[in-house]
């Protein structure tokens, strides 16, 4: 991967990771079938150097990565926009890796369970596992294998 071109706003591996684990939904962007970018708004969690989502079995998207796994994700950490400067103030994170459909029950299962302790972990785990048992069934858990990633924010951070 190209190495950033402002070095000095290059963010580490632990902010990195702080900002995958702090953040709620980012942007997908796979290889579109018409030969577009086509970016996906969605949620997801990160386990070790694997980021996980679930959606349904077939759509666009899925048909992408079955096309090509190639894909990147962008999180937006920070965009506070500084009117009297006539910039922003910023911090983003872009991961590229493949992605595949888990089809291991036991790995599926896992990342099912972090999903559901990111966005409802004040939700009882009874009513977790349920809503995964009826739920499960009808969606894909697709795994981002991460092979790269990059964070960059804006200077007055540094």
């Amino acid at each position: 991967m190209k190495e950033l071109r402002r070095f000095k706003q290059k963010m580490d591996k632990k902010e990195i990771v702080e900002i995958l684990d702090r953040n709620t939904h980012g942007i997908l962007s796979v290889y579109g079938l018409e030969g577009y970018p086509y970016p996906i708004p969605l949620s997801y969690v990160q386990v070790d150097q694997t980021l996980y989502f679930h959606c349904a079995k077939s759509g666009h998207k899925i048909d992408a990565i079955l096309k090509n796994p190639k894909v990147s994700f962008c999180v937006v950490d920070d965009d506070t926009i500084v009117p009297e400067k006539f910039t922003t103030y910023f911090k983003s994170v872009i991961v590229y890796g493949s992605a595949l459909i888990v089809n291991d029950e036991d790995e599926r299962r896992k990342a099912f369970d972090a999903l559901a302790n990111k966005y409802s972990k004040d939700v009882a785990e009874h009513l977790k596992n349920e809503e995964i048992r009826k739920a499960g069934p009808a969606a894909l858990i697709v795994r981002i294998d991460i092979e790269h990633m990059s964070g960059k924010k804006a200077i007055e951070y540094v």
